[in-house]
């Protein structure tokens, strides 16, 4: 019995970090600094100044509008820096 219940436990250890920080989103606000199209990444100045580079891929959304949005205010919608969605701050 005591072999049973170790035997699960482990199971249920081991089950449960094969699914830690899936799924975790991270908007940045700020300015789109640059756009690299051939690379296709863009940097992100948020308002506290950290600059963060993103990759697009290519199921990201409103990624046909970038290049007209280098200079203004965006908000990005990424996962493992990976874009998900790109649009226009307000």
């Amino acid at each position: 019995m005591k072999k049973f219940l170790a035997l699960i436990a482990i199971v249920a250890l081991c089950s449960g970090s094969a699914f830690a920080a899936c799924g975790k989103k991270v908007t940045s606000e700020g300015t789109l600094k640059s756009y690299d199209a051939e690379k296709k990444t863009l940097v992100v100045e948020a308002k506290d100044g950290k600059a963060t580079t993103i990759t697009l891929t290519p199921s990201t959304t409103g990624a046909d509008a970038i290049a007209s949005l280098v200079g203004k205010s965006v908000k990005v919608v990424a996962e493992h820096g990976k874009a998900d969605s790109v649009a226009a701050g307000s």
